[in-house]
């Protein structure tokens, strides 16, 4: 127990110094072990990361159970072995990942740094993101009222996702994604139940998408895990630079599919704001993307449970103590990057 206790405190001390990190960590370290790790599990068909969370479930169940049957339980051998199995995990998730979530913000390394944007900004990025979607769903179905469908399976998408981050080249981004590792979650019902869309096993290096979700977003999920794996730790971050590398993608079922990821976001900032603006402009949406948003909505009272809730107080506490002070408000704080980005580079998307 001390020394998870002495880690923390490392871990604390490491975190006052974001400049770094992000260059002997983030840009240093990290891209050697992600590699290593993305090429070691990356070529199997599965997802290793699963397994090894459904292996651990059933170790703390089978202990669990071995007490209650023999009703022998000693709390300090359980105190110590318990602190023992935190320290081993503790040490391994900031080592193979979570340092990341201490990185230079991305809005500072992107001098993004402006005042708090104000209603009518998200209004005209709301408008805008409304006049993209709009156009992207006709462009592939040649009417406003046709709903789009994906016609790649999963395995084509995640390919095309890979290759959308070695192909993205901006003013100011170079994204490289070597040895991809991405996959179709084996505990997607779990994941569905759970209300996430994907998630990056720290310990593996290896993305896990939802396979059940509507697949017209699979694409922008798929960009924001890999956004995960090439050290955004943020969820706003990666919120953002997986719309990047979707709106900016060659293919039109990406770059809609990222659009009305960024819509969504932008749509419930403007709702919270002003709900009257919201429903002037939620009028535009076009009928297909209007039957999109209806697919999506079906989908989440499919897996509408009453533990959704506490499950994302548990990840809301996780990601506060990683210094994201936002919690889980975080994933929408991407709406302030994209503001700003967009208003110092007017043509990005």
């Amino acid at each position: 127990m001390l020394i998870l206790v002495m880690q923390w405190a490392f871990i604390q001390i490491l975190a006052q110094y974001p400049i770094f990190i992000e260059k002997y960590y983030s840009n240093g370290l990290y891209i050697y072990i992600s590699k290593f790790l993305r090429l070691f599990l990356g070529w199997i068909p599965f997802s290793i990361g699963d397994i090894l969370l459904v292996l651990f479930f059933l170790f703390i169940v089978k202990n669990i159970y071995q007490i209650i049957k023999t009703k022998k339980f000693n709390l300090k051998d359980t105190f110590f072995k318990v602190g023992a199995y935190i320290s081993v995990l503790f040490f391994f998730f900031y080592l193979f990942w979570g340092l990341n979530y201490f990185r230079v913000p991305l809005k500072e390394s992107l001098d993004l740094n402006a005042p708090d944007y104000t209603t009518e900004d998200v209004k005209y990025l709301t408008k805008k993101l409304i006049e993209k979607t709009n156009k992207a769903q006709v462009q592939i179905t040649n009417s406003d009222t046709i709903k789009v469908t994906i016609p790649y399976n999963h395995k084509e998408i995640y390919s095309i996702a890979s290759k959308s981050y070695n192909h993205l080249t901006t003013e100011i981004f170079k994204l490289k994604y070597p040895k991809p590792s991405i996959k179709s979650s084996l505990i997607s019902t779990l994941q569905s139940y759970m209300g996430t869309g994907g998630y990056i096993n720290p310990l593996t290096g290896e993305a896990q998408v939802n396979s059940l979700i509507p697949k017209t977003s699979t694409p922008a999920i798929s960009c924001h895990e890999i956004a995960h794996q090439v050290g955004y730790a943020a969820e706003n971050e990666a919120n953002f630079i997986g719309f990047l590398v979707a709106a900016n993608n060659s293919n039109p079922y990406f770059r809609y599919s990222g659009y009305k990821a960024a819509l969504n976001y932008s749509l419930r900032d403007l709702y919270l704001r002003d709900s009257t603006q919201f429903k002037e402009l939620y009028k535009n949406l076009n009928k297909g993307i209007l039957k999109d948003f209806e697919d999506h909505k079906k989908y989440a009272k499919k897996y509408q449970n009453p533990i959704e809730p506490y499950i994302w107080k548990t990840y809301n506490m996780y990601l506060k103590a990683n210094k994201q002070k936002d919690g889980v408000q975080s994933y929408n704080k991407m709406i302030s990057l994209l503001i700003n980005y967009q208003k110092k580079y007017p043509e990005s998307f």
